[in-house]
């Protein structure tokens, strides 16, 4: 197949990930985003060894581990401070071959952008587009891709009939950054758990931090934001004294309330020549620390495919077979350990200890390879 127009709406994750390496590979990409700039919303990302084996295809992989961290260990902790469990992060990186890079959300998207730029890829901003704009995309354009998110997916409206309804997974989620001068986090993720409750931290370099703050509750759009900040600290306000010195140290712009939800496995990502990918296709719930690691991953097999000399149907239909075991997985996953936390009268279950590196390792990396 020769070298298609390829159209991607959204430029996040995913959409710039998509949009640097087909014009790596030769291809004409156009790259349309509803907001007026790349959105640097959510706190932080953690790059596991599968997300890297694609960004080193991009040849991003060094920038991005000279602005993020490098953590050894994830350690989980009850909310008040006994250690529970631990998983060897070193262990698991020299398994896969590649480091974990723990990353705060506005420089990773500053290393695509910048990407994008020296490529010269034609981006439009501030481009809101309709079902009746993705119709005009596919008669100009031999491929339009769909990476526009989990929750608004104007391109995923264009495949399915019955719209596909977002699942509110009963659980609220605020993140944020801090900075911790003299901050010592023995290079380990934090994982405090509490009945109903999930306080995360995830050190990234010199006493900078990203948080998430969770706890089960009915969703509530009426409710000021400033509100559920102050139930976050109230909440939370016996936790152990990391909990507290993040919280204390917070960087009040960098908070976000979000009602965290996903969506069902899809029985088809693609139709005619307009395809979803990431979120858009299989939104998993942040437990499963798998969003941007799959979304990647889709980058990386829907290109491997295109370059395939296979006609264009018989390369969506190998991308959906290829990766809907993979992702469902993920998002099975996040599911199960969300309601082991977060569903009433639970009592939260250890993740990390009853996982090893070699069980991580193999599932992370199946279907990675360079040929």
């Amino acid at each position: 197949m020769n070298a298609p127009r390829i159209a991607i709406v959204g430029a996040g994750v995913a959409g710039m990930a998509l949009a640097i390496l087909a014009t790596k590979q030769g291809h004409q990409v156009t790259l349309y985003e509803r907001d007026s700039t790349v959105s640097s919303i959510g706190a932080g990302v953690t790059l596991w060894p599968n997300a890297m084996f694609v960004l080193q295809q991009l040849g991003i992989d060094k920038e991005i581990e000279r602005l993020g961290g490098s953590p050894r260990f994830m350690r989980q902790f009850d909310h008040q401070g006994s250690r529970k469990g631990e998983l060897d992060i070193d262990e698991l990186n020299t398994l896969c071959g590649l480091p974990s890079v723990t990353i705060l959300r506005r420089d990773l998207m500053h290393i695509l952008a910048s990407a994008l730029e020296d490529l010269g890829v034609e981006m439009h901003a501030g481009c809101s587009l309709t079902t009746q704009d993705i119709d005009r995309l596919k008669q100009e354009s031999d491929l339009v891709v769909g990476a526009d998110g989990r929750m608004n997916s104007v391109v995923r409206q264009t495949l399915f009939a019955d719209k596909v309804t977002p699942r509110y997974q009963g659980f609220i989620n605020i993140i944020g950054i801090s900075e911790m001068d003299g901050c010592v986090w023995d290079n380990a993720i934090h994982d405090f758990r509490g009945p109903g409750e999930r306080f995360g931290i995830v050190p990234v370099k010199a006493g900078s931090c990203y948080w998430a703050a969770a706890w089960a509750t009915p969703i509530d759009r009426e409710r000021p934001v400033s509100g559920w900040y102050d139930e976050m600290l109230q909440r939370f306000r016996n936790w152990p004294a990391l909990v507290q010195d993040v919280l204390h140290s917070r960087d009040q712009a960098s908070l976000n309330r979000i009602f965290v939800h996903d969506i069902d496995p899809l029985p088809y990502w693609h139709r005619d020549n307009v395809l979803i990918i990431g979120d858009a296709a299989h939104a998993p719930l942040p437990t499963s620390g798998q969003g941007a690691c799959q979304a990647l991953e889709d980058v990386w097999h829907l290109c491997r495919l295109l370059g395939a000399n296979d006609s264009l149907q018989n390369v969506l239909s190998a991308f959906y077979q290829q990766r809907i075991a993979k992702t469902s997985a993920a998002q099975n996953t996040g599911r199960q350990l969300a309601r082991s936390i977060f569903t009433e009268h639970s009592e939260p279950q250890p993740s990390v200890a009853g996982i090893s590196p070699e069980q991580l390792s193999q599932f992370w990396m199946q279907g990675l390879e360079i040929n």
